[in-house]
């Protein structure tokens, strides 16, 4: 929060006064004045109890604490708290196949939920009237705070979006009051997995605080603009935000700070140098502080580090079912993974001119043959720069020099532009 602090006099003898607030600074919403609602603990929940109903995960994949076994009943006893009677029959009609005899309300008690949340919207809104004809502008801004956030609790997506757009269509409304807005806004469609909607909101958000923001709404805005690019497999971006505020996260409302360090070495993993990677993750005080939460997570780095690859793709089988299980990570299961292998086979390539098959997949614990059929994949995508030499079983590396990439590079740049050149030509002389 900005405050306006008195000069001191050097000579008084008095106490030195307290800081004066200014008020014309709004205060920035910190995650204790944050609103609780989208519950995003529920929005994993749900995700998981997906995954659990679609044979993407089963409850012996994962610890207790992540899929415990009364997670469907768990789950609907916590949406039915919030009153939430659309996303309850969403979630009762399509993920409880599999996850045995759960008990659900019946459709007269959510209709009765309904008629209670409808009054409840009404008596909100007349005390948005209420305060606009009896009170001033901060009373009828914290009555349309509590409009919108009721409907983010209990009420659906569309609602909820119309509700905090009217919170922004307040006149005289501060910058930072409309961030506050946005990101709030912004948990509704990360809620309801509405990729589209949230990276426009984030990047309202972003070029609003990119003009006077304070420095709490910056910070916070890095970790919802870094999950934005997760979701958009972005991980390049995303891993630049993620470890600039692993130090002073404060977004608890978006997601628990073990989930977002695993969300920052999962990232930062697939795009550091190694040397970056020891210092930033390995030996990071903040990682460290969380190694003991993520142990999978934790070794995979390691066994990177230090080419113990057998490990490492050991580590590989533990943390799939860890990306399935997350709602940010799961959707790019397949794609990390993938580059995973990637980082893996080319680290370990890196050190050789050439080497025989049987040696390197001794050295990741897996037959020639399935490391033939990995490596000759990687080897036609343009990824690994290397030639098998099947009959020899010898696997060549054939790195580039990087002059003459560059080289190649802008002849192939050069001839895409003299191409584009060329049919602006003939449509300028037709």
């Amino acid at each position: 929060m900005s405050k306006d602090t008195p000069m001191e006099d050097a000579d008084a003898t008095k106490p030195t006064p307290k800081p004066v607030k200014n008020e014309n600074i709004m205060p920035s919403a910190s995650a204790d004045d944050a609103s609780k609602y989208p519950d995003m603990k529920l929005a994993q929940s749900i995700h998981r109890l997906s995954m659990v109903s679609s044979g993407k995960l089963k409850v012996g994949d994962l610890s207790s604490k992540i899929l415990p076994d009364d997670l469907a009943a768990a789950t609907m006893k916590r949406i039915l708290s919030d009153q939430n009677t659309s996303l309850y029959k969403h979630v009762r009609d399509s993920m409880l196949k599999g996850a045995g005899d759960v008990s659900t309300a019946s459709d007269d008690e959510l209709a009765k939920l309904d008629e209670t949340n409808t009054k409840t919207m009404e008596e909100l809104e007349a005390k948005v009237i209420d305060s606009r004809e009896n009170a001033g502008e901060m009373e009828v801004l914290s009555d349309r705070f509590d409009v919108a956030r009721f409907a983010a609790k209990s009420l659906t997506k569309n609602v909820t979006y119309d509700s905090y757009q009217k919170v922004m269509d307040l006149p005289k409304l501060s910058s930072g009051k409309v961030i506050d807005s946005l990101m709030e806004c912004s948990r509704v469609s990360s809620f309801y997995g509405d990729s589209k909607k949230n990276k426009e909101l984030i990047e309202k958000a972003v070029k609003l605080a990119e003009d006077g923001g304070d420095w709490d709404r910056r910070n916070r805005l890095k970790v919802y603009n870094a999950l934005s690019k997760i979701l958009a497999r972005d991980t390049k971006g995303a891993a630049t935000l993620l470890i600039d505020c692993i130090s002073t996260f404060s977004c608890n409302e978006l997601c628990s700070y073990t989930d977002f360090v695993l969300y920052a070495v999962i990232c930062n993993v697939l795009h550091l140098p190694r040397t970056d990677l020891k210092t930033k993750i390995i030996d990071g005080p903040d990682v460290r502080s969380t190694v003991a939460d993520l142990p999978v997570v934790s070794s995979l780095v390691n066994a990177l580090y230090e080419c113990d690859y057998k490990s490492y793709l050991s580590s590989m089988v533990d943390i799939q079912p860890i990306l399935v299980a997350d709602r940010f990570l799961q959707p790019h299961a397949g794609y990390i993974m993938r580059e995973l292998y990637v980082l893996g086979y080319k680290q370990f390539l890196d050190s050789y001119k050439s080497v025989t098959l049987e040696s390197m997949a001794s050295s990741f614990g897996v037959s020639p043959q399935y490391l033939d059929l990995q490596l000759s994949r990687f080897i036609a995508a343009g990824r690994l720069t290397a030639k098998i030499d099947k009959f020899g079983g010898v696997v060549e590396t054939n790195r580039p020099d990087k002059k003459n990439a560059q080289y190649r590079d802008m002849i192939q740049k050069g001839d895409l532009l003299l191409n584009r050149i060329q049919k602006l030509a003939r449509v300028v002389d037709l």
